[in-house]
């Protein structure tokens, strides 16, 4: 096996700069909802270090990267309070989307970046590339319904009983793991992110 150890440390750097972005929105939209949590928690910023799940941000992305199992990672969730905001369970979804939106803008915006360097500066073209992938897959990745991730809250809006929605927290992550590594779904969702990033540049070319 291969294990190509630069690779995945920029995969880590790359979802680092990510889930900034993507954690940010998820603060920013629960607080224009009124709900001050996020902001009291020190979420509504750029700042990574405020966003960081030391697992899910830098050991199981590396580690998976390195192996070849996909890719697997996620940011610190945001806590919102479903009572404070604003339509309830179905302010909660908009705060949901909102993260994986924010990951589809900086997939567009590292397109840009990427045409704009590709003769100036290819090795940092490249990278950005890439970054549009990981955007893009982070945004799909996101959607699936399983807690911690953004998909599991639109099951809450879509009013699933509380007790199921508790025990699926409880499996979730080893859902996740055995979804990634025993599954072809990481495959799946890598070649939806490749010609989604690939009808990106075409475009901004």
């Amino acid at each position: 096996m291969h294990l190509d150890i630069q690779n995945a440390l920029l995969t880590v750097l790359l979802l680092w700069i990510l889930t900034a972005p993507h954690e940010f929105a998820h603060a920013w939209v629960a607080t224009r909802l009124g709900d001050d949590t996020p902001l009291r928690e020190g979420r509504v910023t750029l700042n990574p270090l405020a966003h960081v799940d030391w697992l899910g941000t830098a050991i199981l992305p590396f580690a998976t990267s390195l192996l070849g199992y996909g890719f697997l990672g996620w940011g610190k969730p945001v806590r919102t309070e479903t009572a404070k905001l604003r339509g309830g369970l179905n302010g909660l979804a908009v705060v949901a989307l909102a993260g994986p939106f924010s990951n589809v803008i900086m997939a567009v915006m590292l397109g840009a970046i990427a045409v704009a360097a590709s003769h100036a500066v290819p090795a940092f073209a490249e990278f950005a590339a890439k970054g549009v992938r990981l955007s893009l897959y982070l945004a799909i990745f996101n959607m699936l319904p399983v807690p911690p991730l953004d998909g599991s809250r639109l099951l809450l809006a879509a009013r699933i009983p509380m007790v199921v929605y508790i025990e699926l927290s409880r499996v979730g992550f080893m859902l996740l793991i055995v979804a990634m590594s025993m599954t072809n779904i990481g495959g799946w969702m890598s070649e939806w992110s490749y010609v989604g990033a690939r009808a990106i540049l075409s475009v901004l070319q």
